[in-house]
């Protein structure tokens, strides 16, 4: 049977892009901002482009901080990609101006230091041997970035809530960032495994096999 997987529409992000992407992979997926659909999915992934603020703006007019709370709660998968991960921490900073975050994770997105903004196409992440996401996919896999701003610091730690340890991710441009973290039913990517090929489908493949 096909595993049921929302994308959320909350007004930002890759939606038909992931719907086909996830598809590929055999899952049947539905684009909604429904709260009770978003609810009920065996998985959640919340996409997101643009700015951290309106991202959040838009995620909090259909609920969609409480969905991700309340799924997590029971221990119910959800996928964070772009944007969609970084509104996942704490807070984000751009131009001087703080949004909160969804407070998931504790941590503070911020603008990247590199010669070159915002980093765009396609780079290889540093996985760890225990990920699951990355599971099968070598070191020289490469995954299609498009952002400016990043976690450069990762904050959780194993004491700090019941999940268990982290399993974090790492990519560099400029500095060292969090490319992608898998914390119990919470996972996220900075990239967008939606356009990442062949490589992208199969680390969708490898999270709906957690669903």
């Amino acid at each position: 049977m096909s595993k049921k997987v929302v994308v959320l529409d909350y007004g930002s992000g890759n939606l038909r892009s992931a719907e086909r992407a996830l598809a590929r992979v055999g899952a049947d997926v539905t684009v909604t901002a429904d709260f009770d659909v978003a609810l009920e999915a065996e998985g959640l992934v919340v996409p997101g482009v643009g700015a951290f603020a309106a991202c959040m703006a838009g995620l909090r007019a259909v609920r969609g901080e409480q969905v991700i709370g309340r799924r997590l709660a029971g221990g119910r998968p959800v996928l964070g990609i772009c944007v969609g991960m970084q509104i996942l921490f704490a807070r984000g900073v751009e131009h001087g101006v703080e949004t909160e975050g969804c407070g998931e994770w504790p941590g503070t997105v911020e603008r990247l230091e590199a010669p070159v903004l915002p980093h765009m196409g396609w780079n290889t992440v540093k996985a760890p041997g225990d990920s699951v996401l990355f599971a099968g996919l070598d070191a020289a896999t490469r995954f299609y970035f498009v952002h400016s701003y990043g976690v450069r610091e990762w904050e959780l730690h194993p004491a700090d809530e019941g999940f268990g340890e982290p399993v974090v991710t790492w990519a560099e441009h400029g500095v060292p960032f969090v490319a992608a973290a898998e914390n119990g039913p919470l996972m996220a990517t900075q990239f967008h495994p939606e356009k990442s090929g062949d490589a992208g489908a199969a680390l969708l493949g490898n999270w709906l096999q957690t669903l």
